[in-house]
């Protein structure tokens, strides 16, 4: 098929990789299209089972327990972001010289002339927060937008939907980038780079490059971190279109081209008519809730984004007034016995961690899970000052312990060696055991949730629960 636009789907042969939350909605599209769709699949679990018999009585074509071989005639593959690059099946596409479209360059190819323009977002943490504060800022200046893409909101379903927009603010993975060729967004951020997702892209240059993919093509503004020079880093070398700026955010003073703090205020010398000389108040910090240094952040990359697009100061503040975080993320769920409870389930890698760690003077940690390969021994460095105590729990909680005792040996540890649903309540015990007034506890497990829980949404809802109960019986 090359890399040429489609003209018509009618008839064509398209293999879609992966049953689930994008495969089905890309398969559904495609058939709508007219495309001849086969849907392939490593699993045939009952799930699966009940998913293909939906789609076959549509008329799509599902082959279950085998997601290795090409269909024979495929001119396309679409695939979901979770397939891993090393899958046999994309080598067969490639020896074949069949091109893998991941669901965003799906979208992408699907959109109408009329289009709205994309501010595109990534980094490995802090993604949905700041499309999220963007789509605020952007509707407080009365713009017609959605909160999209890795977010959980179809990008499929919008670009093919009735609803019209003036612009988008859109969520992007390092898996939906590496499949994303051909996507050129208005402007995009990378808001940090640390070691994550290391066995889906095998090395962390390749993860960098996946996430400096979204940079390609940017028409106004490259927003990267000032404090992570590997984002800038990425943004010089990405090819952008002619005129397109690098545009930093820091939470110092802000150089020219840049967005930063400067006593209590987000501050803007990028968006300016003459950035040497002047800056433009955005909002204050106290406008972003929580007021973390890392949430700060976020809301600076929200704020050159939207200001990239011609949003007005006014409502750069207006807009992260009204927002609210999603639930798990540093979400203060009570006081008790002059103790703040900090559930920060989201943190589910050791960067996340740290930001959370940092937004707090005197802290009993509650971490632990699964880790996902990675080493904690920066994280506890970094944080040792700021520990009064830890409790962990989870299947590789030891890992935890042991960079602990290499690097803050007289920090209290209780290592809880049980998973059963009762867990939480005894962690909660010991923590609020352990903390003395004006204290933090707070739970940022610097690991995934799968070991001892469904998502990372359950894990907090768990704390929550044993919070709660504390309260009830202080």
């Amino acid at each position: 098929m090359g890399s040429q636009e489609v003209t018509s789907w009618q008839g064509k042969n398209v293999t879609v990789a992966g049953l689930g939350v994008s495969g089905i909605p890309a398969a559904r599209v495609l058939h709508g299209l007219g495309a001849l769709v086969t849907v392939v699949n490593d699993g045939d679990d009952e799930r699966s089972r009940t998913q293909a018999d939906e789609l076959r009585a549509e008329g799509i074509s599902v082959r279950l327990g085998d997601g290795a071989t090409l269909p024979e005639g495929t001119e396309l593959v679409v695939t979901t972001p979770g397939w891993q690059p090393d899958k046999p099946l994309f080598a067969a596409a490639a020896a074949a010289g069949v091109e893998v479209w991941g669901d965003v360059e799906l979208a992408w190819r699907l959109r109408g002339p009329d289009a709205a323009p994309w501010l595109a977002v990534t980094g490995t943490n802090g993604k949905t927060t700041t499309v999220r504060m963007l789509a605020s800022i952007l509707e407080a200046a009365g713009l017609r937008t959605a909160a999209v893409g890795n977010i959980g909101v179809s990008l499929l379903d919008v670009v093919t939907g009735e609803d019209t927009y003036d612009v988008l603010a859109v969520e992007l993975s390092s898996y939906q980038l590496h499949w994303a060729p051909s996507l050129r967004a208005h402007s995009a951020a990378v808001l940090n780079l640390a070691p994550d997702h290391l066995d889906w892209h095998g090395s962390m240059e390749a993860y960098a490059a996946d996430k400096g993919r979204v940079y390609e093509g940017n028409q106004v503004a490259c927003v990267y971190n000032v404090a992570d020079k590997a984002t800038e880093d990425l943004v010089r070398e990405a090819d952008v279109e002619e005129g397109c700026r690098a545009i930093g955010f820091t939470l110092n003073a802000p150089a020219p081209s840049q967005l930063g703090v400067v006593d209590g205020i987000l501050v803007d010398r990028a968006f300016v008519p003459d950035r040497q000389k002047q800056a433009q108040e955005l909002a204050e910090i106290s406008d972003v809730q929580p007021p973390a240094p890392h949430n700060i952040a976020n809301a600076l990359a929200a704020a050159a984004l939207a200001r990239a697009y011609g949003v007005p100061a006014t409502a750069v503040r207006d807009g992260l007034r009204a927002f609210r975080p999603d639930a798990h993320r540093i979400e203060h769920v009570a006081d008790v016995a002059e103790v703040a409870y900090v559930d920060d389930s989201k943190a589910t890698n050791t960067h996340a961690a740290e930001a959370s760690l940092a937004a707090y003077e005197s802290i009993v940690w509650i971490a632990g899970g699964l880790a996902k390969g990675a080493t904690f021994d920066e994280l506890v460095t970094k944080s040792a000052k700021r520990l009064r105590g830890v409790v962990l729990i989870g299947a590789d909680r030891a890992l935890i312990r042991e960079a602990l005792a290499r690097h803050a040996p007289e920090v209290p540890v209780v290592d809880l060696d049980r998973t059963d649903t009762g867990a939480m309540s005894e962690a909660v015990r010991q923590a609020a055991r352990l903390a003395e007034p004006g204290d933090t506890v707070l739970m940022a497990p610097a690991c995934a949730s799968m070991d001892m829980f469904t998502n990372y949404n359950k894990r907090g809802d768990a704390f929550a629960d044993a919070v709660r109960e504390l309260g009830a019986s202080a």
